[in-house]
């Protein structure tokens, strides 16, 4: 039995394939502007510690996370590569921004550890896929909604940080509660991602066994 790796469907408009091949779009570019936004973070905050221009770059990287769909969306111009680009930005700037703020001590780490585990969980899940000829598995809303929360808490968290007054205590519970809210339902996108790879497996070995 023949499998495919499992994919999103792409909006057949005019050049159906080959609109999904497109390198050159704005989205794209959105993407490629919002990973570049990474290393110049990392320099910002560790390197200089200029914490004021790291919590813009932290912020427009964070918010500007549904912009890039949305353009693609909006203009027809969703692309494969572009599917690879938003989520791969969205780690990087999670990650990065972890690291960094547990370096500093802005979070503690064993908030950095649970985000961590549940990228381990994923990575598992992912190469279990791919060896039984599955690529990854769509974004699932739950995922982006906590994604949106943990990049819009990390620069709300970064401004408490810098700060010594009521601004920073505000910020703080901001801070914190969009954090919470955004890991649990972070491990929560994780659980619906493995259950549905694990679908996926056992009808591959169905098949297979047929």
């Amino acid at each position: 039995m023949s499998r495919r790796p499992a994919r999103a469907e792409h909006p057949r408009g005019p050049g159906g394939d080959a609109a999904a091949d497109r390198v050159l779009t704005l989205p794209n570019l959105i993407s490629f502007v919002r990973l570049l936004g990474v290393p110049l973070f990392l320099w910002l905050f560790l390197v200089v510690e200029a914490d004021v221009a790291a919590i813009v770059v932290l912020a427009i990287g964070g918010t500007s996370d549904w912009v890039d769909g949305w353009i693609a969306r909006r203009l027809g111009q969703v692309s494969r590569l572009g599917e690879l680009l938003d989520p791969l930005a969205d780690r990087l700037y999670i990650l990065a921004t972890l690291l960094a703020f547990t370096a500093r001590e802005v979070v503690p780490w064993p908030f950095t550890a649970a985000l961590l585990a549940r990228e381990l969980l994923l990575l598992g899940s992912l190469a279990v896929l791919r060896r039984h000829g599955y690529g990854p598995p769509p974004v699932h809303y739950v995922g982006k909604t906590a994604t949106f929360l943990l990049l819009a808490a990390f620069p709300v968290l970064l401004l408490a940080a810098a700060t010594t007054s009521v601004t920073a205590t505000t910020a703080a519970a901001i801070g914190w509660g969009l954090a919470w809210w955004g890991l649990v339902l972070y491990w929560v996108a994780g659980a619906m991602y493995v259950v549905q790879a694990a679908r996926l497996v056992r009808a591959a070995r169905r098949g297979v066994a047929a």
